[in-house]
């Protein structure tokens, strides 16, 4: 319990002191759902609500413990998927990803940023993928919009009572199908497919849902307020004497492992397997970038592999009209 208090007073005391400066830099746009590639951040607005409930923390297990502040349909949580797959190849059971779900879009009841109705994100998600070199295609917001990312959120707090890990694919799954999709996963069929993606048990995930999920989701949100979380992806790198390192927004992959290092600097990286059988046989669908960037690969010399591994049977590539998607045929 003591290093759980000193876990929260340090970020806390860390956050309010940096995001002076943060918060200043970002008031030209609180909308959510209009992303500042320079900055890597999808903002939320400020919250004057206090929170009640400082002690959603686990106890820390591993090395180094990393708190992720995201939400289904972050397009710059998406832009960082390529480096937090390597983090989990690299750094393995060292590390314990603490998935949190921080509430992008409660609504449409706003209007900032020049969005205001959900056809306005779309031209916006498809800027995002060019910047981020991941296949997002804006469309969704054309044909099939989301009313909120509350759903989604709810739905994966669900999925983590049944098993943290399945619940990260499952994540997965929800963001392949929003972003690449254009699947709305507010919708019930395509978070059941997903769940069954991701070898979830559908009717327990359907029960938790209605019943012990949404407390799950408030639990988030108020810690979220606590530690002064304004914008995804956050990341609270944190050892197990509490000592932290915060990166804020999509960044290159040194500065996350940068922090880990910081704090551990014993700490090893695992050389992995980098053939794409391998990366293929963990991550059964891989983006050019996440290759490019798993397999430590020039991008242009990736996206040739994954090609010519598609020409001879051996991968199915999906195209959308911002990029493709390939995964084990």
């Amino acid at each position: 319990m003591k290093s759980l208090s000193i876990l929260i007073f340090t970020i806390v005391s860390f956050t309010l002191c940096n995001c002076i400066h943060y918060k200043n830099s970002q008031m030209e746009n609180n909308n959510p759902l209009l992303c500042n590639p320079e900055s890597g951040i999808c903002e939320i607005a400020p919250s004057t609500e206090k929170s009640s409930n400082s002690t959603a923390q686990a106890a820390i297990k591993k090395n180094i413990k990393i708190i992720y502040y995201t939400d289904p349909i972050c397009s710059s949580c998406w832009g960082i998927e390529p480096e937090l797959r390597k983090l989990k190849l690299e750094y393995g059971d060292q590390i314990e990803i603490d998935y949190r779900m921080g509430g992008l879009l409660p609504d449409w009841s706003y209007n900032s940023g020049g969005i205001s109705k959900p056809s306005d994100v779309a031209h916006h998600w498809d800027e995002m993928s060019e910047y981020y070199d991941m296949p997002i295609d804006g469309d969704v917001w054309l044909e099939d919009p989301l009313h909120s990312s509350y759903p989604p959120s709810i739905a994966f707090k669900a999925a983590q009572i049944q098993d943290s890990e399945k619940a990260s694919l499952f994540l997965r799954s929800l963001r392949e199908k929003v972003f690449i999709h254009k699947q709305n996963i507010c919708r019930w069929e395509h978070i059941e497919s997903a769940a069954i993606e991701a070898q979830i048990d559908v009717k327990q995930l359907k029960s938790d849902i209605d019943n012990k999920a949404q407390a799950l989701f408030n639990e988030d949100l108020n810690l979220a307020r606590d530690l002064g979380v304004r914008g995804f992806p956050t990341m609270f790198f944190v050892d197990t004497a509490g000592n932290r390192e915060i990166v804020y927004g999509s960044k290159p992959y040194a500065v996350y492992a940068n922090a880990i290092s910081k704090l551990d600097k014993n700490i090893k990286k695992f050389d992995y397997t980098k053939d794409w059988k391998s990366i293929f046989n963990r991550y059964h669908s891989l983006t050019a970038k996440e290759y490019s960037t798993i397999a430590e690969l020039p991008r242009y010399e990736a996206e040739t592999k994954l090609n010519e591994l598609t020409s001879i049977g051996l991968l199915k590539r999906k195209d959308t009209k911002n990029g493709a998607i390939w995964t084990l045929n």
